[in-house]
């Protein structure tokens, strides 16, 4: 008896010590997928490098633009989350020679009419001057047809221009982009905003609706407001914009409202927020938080945004940046409600209808 008593604590005790053992655990910040994680769930970034994402859904399809510097490349896919292995093509190339060659900068392709736009910012050979300029193709499916230059998009008092971006309000189409109050540069870019008479014609004067006036909108040179981009809901209208210098991880996103009933061509129609409403996020693989797009889901129950980041601290404007999306939720009083960027770590649901 004794001795079956003795095994029976010896056993326990070697079960004790075991318990108490640290054996070796997968950390929080790097989670093993399971079954569920990768058939229900995503990581950012969507993919490697793609500073300045835009995305539009149009017939079943996600069609998705980034900055390459040297081209235009679309991406089509049926599911958000694997942008990664959707199909892709180079759907121009600048010509060897000509006025809009270099430094092609946030590319974004919308619909208007049944036809396919893509706007770009470009500079002006053979100077160091950036305009925008726009091409058209009449297909239904713009992977495939001819994209044919409309030249550029003669802006009200031909200034500065980058990161345009387009939306019909009313039945009138208005652009809004970031560019210089002068000829030449004075180290502030400004938000502005004009009608358009049909998609590569200005109408009317340009109004400067946004500035860099609070400190986190003037982190590094030159003091930026830039990437403007357009969201509605219900009567309101939003002008989310990139605020502080991209080479600062003060980068952040601000926006402005204005009622879709309103005069948006009258400054006083627009109301600044004091505050960012999405970033800046120095920590978990989000720095640099900005320029960004939305997608609604394609069975309409979800918005997301669409954005792009640096994973480390001080890696700046370089293509370090990568796309990344997460949805997000409305206020009470109709302003939509982003959240914080989520870390890299994070699993995150596929967005509806995937």
């Amino acid at each position: 008896m004794k001795k079956r008593l003795f095994s029976l604590l010896l056993t326990a005790t070697v079960f004790g010590m075991l318990a108490c053992k640290k054996l070796p655990t997968t950390s929080s910040n790097t989670p093993t997928p399971t079954t569920q994680d990768t058939t229900t769930r995503f990581q950012n970034p969507l993919l490697s490098s793609g500073p300045d994402p835009w995305v539009i859904y149009h017939d079943g399809f996600y069609y998705v633009m980034h900055t390459t510097g040297g081209d235009l490349r679309l991406y089509k896919t049926k599911k958000m989350s694997l942008l990664g292995q959707s199909q892709t093509s180079v759907v121009w190339s600048p010509p060897g020679t000509g006025p809009a060659t270099r430094d092609i900068w946030a590319p974004e392709i919308h619909r208007v009419n049944g036809r396919w736009y893509i706007y770009y910012a470009a500079v002006v050979a053979p100077g160091t001057t950036h305009r925008m300029w726009v091409l058209e193709n009449e297909a239904a499916d713009p992977m495939t047809g001819t994209w044919t230059s409309k030249g550029q998009l003669q802006l009200p008092d031909d200034r500065w221009a980058i990161d345009g971006t387009l939306t019909q309000i009313n039945g009138t189409l208005y652009y809004a982009w970031s560019g210089w109050e002068y000829a030449e540069r004075n180290n502030i870019q400004h938000i502005y905003l004009c009608k358009l008479t049909n998609p590569w014609t200005a109408d009317g004067p340009r109004l400067r609706v946004s500035s860099p006036e609070y400190d986190w909108e003037k982190q590094g040179t030159p003091y930026v407001n830039e990437g403007p981009e357009f969201l509605k809901h219900g009567n309101k209208v939003f002008l989310i914009y990139s605020a502080s210098h991209c080479s600062t991880d003060a980068y952040a996103l601000g926006m402005l409202t204005a009622d879709t009933t309103a005069n948006l061509m009258n400054v006083a129609s627009w109301t600044k927020a004091p505050q960012p409403v999405f970033g800046p996020t120095a920590t978990d693989g989000a720095y640099g938080v900005g320029h960004n797009g939305f997608f609604t889901t394609s069975d309409g129950k979800e918005d997301w945004i669409l954005y792009h980041a640096n994973p480390q601290a001080g890696q700046g404007c370089s293509d370090k940046r990568s796309p990344r999306m997460q949805r997000f939720s409305w206020k009470a009083d109709g302003t939509p409600n982003f959240g914080k960027p989520l870390p890299l770590t994070e699993w995150i649901r596929r967005p509806s209808g995937e």
